[in-house]
Order: structure tokens, then C-alpha cells, then sequence
């Protein structure tokens, strides 16, 4: 059982997926390379919760079986129907292995299929006979890419099933958009793009909070720093007409995550209506060769004053109430640090140095990330504007800056921090006892 923070166990992990609320439990699936702290052929790993806090691990629900998913079994998102859970991912076959690591292919070539399997209880999976491939490789290359066309998200609309990929043309990042009347039938309807905003579109989701239409996804080739991780998932009002399979976008975008090594956003509705968000925390490095990989806490997502906020969940937050004087008195879930920080004022958490200056939320983790220049070592928020109040979620390789309830977040992976906080007075909490 884990708790707060869901881990890669013992081996690496990454995108979730088929994140859902389904019959009376949270299912998480998630990219899985099991036999390794490296990326390899995926799989796709499964927990359950029933609270968004604890975390049981379920092994491996997909694995490599058909012609169309033989290389891997990549992203993708799940719904309910008729009582059944639905399953949609995307499928790779490579076009030629790598001889010297089969789980890795040459030159990124590789085809990508969009697969559908089904489960009666959301717990067991026929690997074997139950995958049906719905949207073959694209062979049309003004539509899409054969290759990097990935990532399955579906909704119920009004009175059919919509589903949107990320692909890409011309080096281009776009969504496409299918529909269908039974899940298993779909057609092509239009597409949404942004020059000069990343050549592939990774991960999308579209939701709607309160009205208000969401598009989170992930463009590669998004950043020009030469520093890794050239992409970062954002987020952008938008409208999507079922009629045409049109999507308008707006001008404007927010980042996910100001600390920008989260990625692959992806929401569902919690038990009671809200919208939830959960994604993955990007660890250059498996923490002491055993794992790689987790996720970060659940966000509620809701829109005030044209901009969309990102809240820590109400189960996370209220899971934090054992007052206590030392980071050493908390368990291996982590701890809460509520502070306020005004201009000029800053705190050290471990070795982790946040503080504030002319409005914005700057955070430095150089001294807690090894000999890493290649990486981001500072983040910032944009201007803020509600107030001065930090929630700091700090777990021993993930540390999140809540600003002012979810104005803006910025997560940090780090590697030893130290129990020592200065600066800026304080309080902690550890979660309370199950």
C-alpha cells in the first residue's frame, strides 16, 4: 500500500492512464516498463484507491499481444459503459528493433494503431482475445501521422462518444478528433493546431469545468533552451463543436506546472463531480537503482477570473492534520508545510530554497539535485495575484508548491534533502493514521 504519492514499483513508470472513478474505486493505470528502471517496450501497470490518498497495487493489466501493439502498449484513457470499463490506447509496432535492445526501436520509427479492450469488472483483462484495433495507422499525411499519432482520450457528448489524439503534420503539433455511436465504429471529423507551439502534440484531454471548456496536452519541441525536457504539458480555454469535430483554442495558455517536470496531464470526475487531475513526475535518475517515476498528488481543477486554478484535492489536503515540529517526525509519505511568504522573505526546506520577489514564487533546487546543469534548477510563477499563502506537499523526491490554494503550482523533483528548514516561519503536518 502507498500512500499520498503513487511510485514506480521497483521499476519504471510514466504517463498515466485510464484514470478513473469506477464501481465504488479510483483505477490508475500508468505506463510500465516492469523489468527495468529504464524506458522499454510499455506496459501498463494498475492501482486502485478509494480515496485518492492510498494506493494499492494491482501488477500489470496490458502487455504486448497484437500485430498493432507488439512494440508497446502506449497511452490512453478509459471510460464506463453498460457497466463495463473501455480501455482505449495506442498500439506500436516498430519498424525495425533496435539488435542490441529489442524493447527499444531505430531511428524513431516505429506505427502507432488506436486499440480498444474491455474489462466487466475493471480488474482482469484478456490481453489475448479481447483487443480490437478501431483506428488503423493513418496513411493519409495530410491528416495525420502514421507514426506520432498517440494517445486516445474519450468522453460521452451529447448524443455520441468523441475521442482526441495528438499527432502531428509538417512538424506541426495538432489534435484529432473522432466520433462514434458504439465505441467500436469511429470516424474522422477535423482537427485543432497552433503554429509555432511544439512539433507532436503528446497526451491531450478535453474536459469542461462548470461550462467552461479545458484542453490540456503536452507539445514536444515546445522549449528552445537546449536544456532536457524540450516539452511541458499546458492548458487553455477552448470550445469543441460535436457537429464538426471543430475545436477553437485560445490565444492564451497557462503552464500545468510551473516547475515544468510534470508531464501527461490526465483528468477524470471524482466521486463527487469535481474535476481531477493527476501526472507524472519526470526523475532523470531511479532513486537508489530501484525505481523511476511517480506521480504527482491529485489536483482538483476549477476555473475563477479567467484563469484556471489547480487545487491540491480535497483528500490530499485533509489527510495532512497531525501537527508536528520536524520533517524527521514524519513518516515516508512526507509532510505539509504551510507557510506565508511577502516580498523578499524566502525558506529553505531541506536545501530547497523558495521565495518570493516583486509577486512571483521563485524556487531553486540546486542544491538538492545532484550535478544536473543540464536540467532546470529554477522555476518561477507568473505574477500573482490573491495573496501570500504557500501549501508545500514535500515528499523525499517530489516537492509541490501550492501558491495561494492553486493559482499556480510548481513541483520539483529533488534527491536528498536534508530535515533542516529555515527562513520564513512555518507549520507542519504529517498525515494523520489510517
Amino acid at each position: 500500500m502507498q500512500k499520498i504519492h503513487l511510485k514506480a514499483p521497483n521499476c519504471w513508470i510514466n504517463d498515466p492512464n485510464g484514470f478513473i472513478w469506477y464501481k465504488g474505486q479510483y483505477h490508475l493505470f500508468y505506463q510500465c516498463f516492469p523489468y527495468s528502471v529504464q524506458w522499454g517496450r510499455m506496459h501498463w501497470g494498475h492501482a486502485v484507491s478509494q480515496d485518492l490518498v492510498n494506493w494499492e497495487d494491482k501488477g500489470i493489466a496490458l502487455y504486448p499481444s497484437k500485430k498493432h501493439d507488439r512494440s508497446g502498449c502506449f497511452s490512453g484513457s478509459a471510460i464506463e459503459h453498460n457497466g463495463k470499463m473501455h480501455i482505449f490506447y495506442t498500439g506500436v509496432n516498430y519498424t525495425e528493433e533496435d539488435p542490441e535492445n529489442i524493447n527499444h526501436c531505430l531511428n524513431d520509427d516505429f506505427i502507432s494503431a488506436q486499440l480498444m479492450i474491455t474489462s466487466e469488472n475493471g480488474m482482469t483483462f484478456d490481453n489475448v482475445s479481447d483487443k480490437k484495433t478501431i483506428i488503423p495507422p493513418i496513411d493519409e499525411k495530410t491528416v495525420g501521422s502514421m507514426t506520432h499519432t498517440r494517445d486516445p482520450k474519450v468522453w460521452r457528448g451529447k448524443d455520441a462518444w468523441y475521442m482526441v489524439t495528438g499527432s502531428t503534420v509538417d512538424m506541426t503539433g495538432r489534435l484529432l478528433f473522432y466520433k462514434s455511436d458504439d465505441l467500436e465504429n469511429w470516424s474522422y471529423l477535423n482537427y485543432a493546431e497552433k503554429e509555432n507551439f511544439g512539433w507532436m502534440w503528446e497526451c491531450p484531454d478535453y474536459f469542461e469545468v462548470n461550462g467552461t471548456g479545458i484542453t490540456v496536452f503536452s507539445p514536444m519541441g515546445f522549449f528552445k533552451d537546449g536544456k532536457e525536457y524540450d516539452s511541458a504539458p499546458v492548458c487553455m480555454f477552448s470550445s469543441f463543436d460535436e457537429s464538426t469535430g471543430k475545436m477553437e483554442l485560445s490565444e492564451n495558455y497557462q503552464l500545468f506546472d510551473c516547475g515544468l517536470d510534470l508531464y501527461a496531464p490526465q483528468s477524470t470526475a471524482d466521486m463527487e463531480g469535481n474535476r481531477v487531475i493527476i501526472a507524472w513526475a519526470r526523475m532523470p535518475e531511479a532513486v537508489n537503482g530501484e525505481w523511476n517515476g511517480m506521480m504527482c498528488i491529485p489536483r482538483v481543477v476549477e476555473v475563477k477570473n479567467n484563469h484556471i486554478y489547480f487545487r491540491p484535492h480535497p483528500n490530499i489536503k485533509n489527510s495532512f492534520t497531525k501537527e508536528i515540529t520536524s520533517p524527521s517526525q514524519a513518516d515516508s509519505s512526507g509532510f505539509m508545510v504551510k507557510t506565508s511568504l511577502h516580498n523578499g522573505e524566502s525558506i529553505n526546506i531541506g536545501g530547497y530554497i523558495i521565495r518570493r520577489e516583486q509577486d512571483r514564487i521563485y524556487t531553486d533546487r540546486s542544491a538538492v539535485f545532484g550535478d544536473r546543469d543540464n536540467f532546470r534548477l529554477t522555476a518561477e510563477t507568473p505574477l500573482i495575484h490573491e495573496g501570500y499563502e504557500l501549501e508545500i506537499y514535500v515528499d523525499s523526491n517530489l516537492i509541490e508548491v501550492f501558491v495561494n490554494n492553486g493559482e499556480y503550482v510548481l513541483s520539483s523533483v529533488v534527491y536528498g534533502l536534508s530535515d533542516e528548514i529555515t527562513g520564513a516561519g512555518y507549520l507542519l503536518y504529517s498525515p494523520k493514521e489510517v
